[in-house]
């Protein structure tokens, strides 16, 4: 054993009746339950008389909270800077954690603990700015950005112990071994010889100090100043407590630790580090972000299956084995006891086969997969993100430091039960309801806050405009996002309303200020309504783009829908929306000529959505009373005129013919002219995408209405050969569109050909295969009482025989 394992271990070597003197240097593995159960057998065997954990030193007045009987991990400390609360760092812990275990046995032993590694204020005023943010100053050479890649200490071992994965190495050299040695698993740490308690320490210490020697700082430069404040800290206590002090940190720093350095070396190391203020917390965490793809550093592939080995007792396996079944069952697998024992049996199987000492997390996973899920890696996922990553959500005391904004949330969420969940849900909202229109509320003005908790979806239900659908998720950066909005205000509603008014005397675009007043109607902000509705109208004033107000008009008419369901005085709003409708009117026509491709197709776009504005706005009184007729005009002449581009023209025509505004024949006459000889090909393909196009029931309008369907028809058989290549993007991305049976449906039709003229479907004629030849009464009669039942109606009364 090299000299820094000994220092690591026992530095002053074996007392006459106990362990090693101290101090003890405990390296772990970071979320590591192996490290976990090692670190309380060390603690209850050397009983120091105190304890240090890497960690920041602000927190040490937040550690008495890690004995609060509604503490529950994982949870984390969140440090922020307080004049930039989104310059952050989080120090997770959960119940398996090595750090948690040792907070919780010195407090419920009344022994002093202590964080002892760089404080927060000097790690977040050193953080590098954000991959998005550059960096300023002068261009660095090539050879000053060639960097020492970062070691993975456990890689490099299990390398050397000629493993390919170093999850695996871990599991059987300290995940399946006990404290007091041996290959149970799952045994709990028990108070065995202190040779043997302290042993798996010292030779960590040895494997760290030879890589520290190959790898020096192992590509982090910082840890060096990190390990002079470790080293300065650990010098106090023992002036404080002697000798019996054990500390409990990264693995790979116990050599630097162990290392001898004169105390004015370590002070110059952190001479002149910048500083920040800086405001601590605990903040819940979850398994999910534990995971190493959740980006922290020292993250884990599979912290459910961690928690699993830390917490169970004995017989790892079958209860592993039991959980999934319970899962699986739950989601209606039909998994049997005999499925248990059989997975059990392979995974022990498998182990002995790779001359594992137990079944690790490979071996049982691949024999759930064969006896438990057939074979299929589908419902193995379930069980991967259920059971291995996990879902589960830490718990804080409200006695926990927050700032004001986070409490507000905190009474909100309680009062709504609203609780926040580390899984994803959907949550659905009738807003005729107090409760809902509530939560609707606190939904949207936290949105407006940029704290993502929920984002509206689609709902699978009603579509009326009481019904809301959301999809939420808590994730722990939120609570960086609410301390971040603090700066607006001390609750979630006067945040919200400052933030709308800022935002609204910022707004440049009349677009992004529509879209603000939609927002404070959603989020209920009658208080920043005004100072919107002053921007609104003084954008409104000033610009005179088409497409600016053609693009703000939508957004005006849903917040004055929203408005009459949520009870919202929108009167003012109202007035804004018809002048914007009417100056929209005026001028669209002579905005649709001369345009190129692209211009025209997002004008299609604009025209459509200005379609569905006025529909709301012309409710037959008020402000926007008459718009509807005055923008059928304006629809005739988009559609009449041969200088407007053919997809708005085609638009056009489609929307008048789905409103009924066309005369009879009227559209298959706009047609022909559309797709006369005349017309170059390119044009009247631009015109029939925009009068059939895309997914908006232009297929089914070609099938109904073979006299249409006859002119595409004529029109596309006469397309000369040497052009039929420039419109076929055109046609082949309107037809696309079409759900597979209406292209199946135009298909059959266009092979049959046209129906004589007179003639009827329900004629003798011999039909197409796959369709009728006409109406079947009696095959009607058969279905109608199926329909009636489904629709609720009464059957009609039978009329008795005469």
């Amino acid at each position: 054993m090299s000299g820094a394992a000994v220092a690591a271990a026992a530095p002053q070597g074996r007392t006459a009746t106990g362990p090693a003197a101290g101090p003890w240097l405990l390296g772990v593995r970071h979320h590591g339950p192996g490290s976990a159960r090692a670190v309380l057998a060390a603690l209850r065997t050397a009983r120091p008389a105190a304890v240090l954990i890497e960690g920041p030193p602000e927190g040490d007045a937040l550690l008495p909270l890690a004995a609060d009987p509604h503490m529950r991990p994982p949870v984390a400390l969140l440090a922020h800077a307080v004049d930039d609360p989104g310059r952050a760092s989080f120090w997770p812990m959960a119940a398996f954690s090595p750090e948690w275990v040792a907070i919780r046995w010195a407090l419920d032993h009344d022994v002093p603990v202590r964080f002892i590694d760089l404080p927060a204020a000097h790690s977040l005023a050193l953080k590098e700015p954000a991959p998005e943010e550059p960096v300023e100053g002068p261009e660095r050479t090539e050879k000053e950005e060639e960097v020492t890649p970062v070691v993975d200490p456990i890689r490099v071992l299990a390398e050397t112990a000629g493993y390919d994965d170093p999850e695996r190495w871990w599991e059987d050299v300290v995940e399946h071994r006990s404290p007091t040695g041996g290959t149970d698993g799952g045994a709990a740490p028990s108070e065995g010889a202190p040779d043997d308690a302290l042993a798996p320490f010292g030779a960590l210490a040895e494997a760290m100090g030879a890589l520290r020697e190959a790898y020096g700082d192992g590509g982090q430069p910082r840890d060096a100043v990190r390990e002079a404040y470790m080293r300065i800290q650990l010098r106090t206590a023992r002036k404080e407590f002697g000798d019996g002090v054990a500390v409990v940190c990264g693995a790979w720093h116990v050599p630097a630790l162990a290392a001898r350095t004169t105390l004015a070396a370590d002070r110059a190391l952190l001479k002149g580090l910048p500083k920040v203020r800086t405001d601590l917390t605990w903040v819940p965490w979850t398994h999910r972000r534990l995971a190493r793809r959740s980006g922290y550093g020292a993250g884990i592939d599979s912290p459910g299956w961690y928690g699993h080995l830390f917490e169970a007792a004995d017989r790892p396996i079958e209860r592993w084995m039991t959980k999934v079944a319970g899962l699986l069952r739950g989601e209606d697998r039909f998994v049997s006891t005999a499925h248990v024992i059989e997975a059990v049996r392979l995974a022990e199987t498998l182990a002995a086969l790779r001359g594992r000492p137990l079944a690790g997390l490979g071996e049982t996973t691949d024999a759930v997969r064969a006896v438990m899920c057939e074979g299929s890696d589908v419902p193995l996922t379930l069980v991967r993100d259920r059971l291995i990553v996990g879902e589960s959500l830490g718990e804080v005391p409200d006695t926990a430091p927050a700032v004001p904004l986070q409490r507000d949330l905190n009474r909100s969420q309680r009062t709504l039960r609203l609780k926040p969940e580390a899984s994803e849900r959907e949550l659905d909202l009738d807003l005729r309801k107090e409760t809902d229109a509530a939560r609707s509320r606190l939904l949207h003005r936290l949105r407006l806050l940029d704290v993502g908790w929920g984002d509206p979806v689609a709902g699978r239900g009603s579509t009326g405009t009481f019904r809301e659908s959301w999809r939420l998720r808590w994730e722990p950066e939120l609570y960086v996002r609410v301390a971040e909005a603090g700066v607006w205000g001390t609750t979630v509603f006067t945040a919200a309303t400052a933030k709308a008014a800022s935002q609204a005397v910022a707004a440049t675009a009349l677009s992004d200020v529509t879209a603000l007043a939609e927002h404070c109607l959603l989020a209920g902000l009658p208080d920043a309504l005004p100072v919107v509705m002053k921007a609104l109208a003084d954008r409104a004033a000033l610009d005179a783009d088409v497409g600016h107000l053609a693009d703000a008009l939508p957004a005006l008419a849903r917040s004055l829908r929203y408005g009459d369901v949520r009870s919202t005085d929108t009167a003012a709003l109202a007035e804004v929306a018809a002048g914007l409708a009417e100056r929209i009117c005026v001028g669209l026509p002579p905005a649709c000529t001369g345009l190129d491709p692209d211009g025209a197709e997002a004008l299609r776009g604009q025209v459509e959505a200005v379609h569905g504005a006025i529909g709301l706005l012309d409710t037959g009184a008020g402000p926007g009373t008459g718009l509807r007729e005055r923008w059928d005009a304006v629809l005739h002449k988009l559609a009449a005129r041969d200088a407007v581009a053919g997809i708005i023209r085609g638009r056009a025509t489609r929307l008048l013919l789905d409103e009924g505004r066309l005369a009879e024949g009227e559209a298959a006459r706009l047609m022909g002219l559309a797709l006369s000889p005349g017309t170059p090909p390119a044009d009247a393909a631009a015109w029939i995408e925009g009068f059939v196009g895309g997914a908006s029931g232009g297929g089914m309008l070609l099938v109904h209405d073979e006299g249409l369907l006859g002119l595409v028809d004529a029109w596309l058989t006469g397309v000369p050969a040497d052009q039929f290549t420039d419109v076929l993007p055109l046609l082949r991305r309107t037809f696309s569109a079409y759900e597979p049976g209406v292209r199946r449906t135009l298909g059959e039709l266009v092979r049959r050909g046209p129906v004589p003229e007179g003639a009827r479907r329900d004629d003798d004629a011999p039909a197409a295969g796959g369709f009728g030849p006409g109406l079947d009464p009696v095959r009607a009669d058969a279905v109608e009482p199926v329909l009636r039942l489904l629709l609720g109606r009464p059957p009609e009364p039978v009329e008795a025989a005469v």
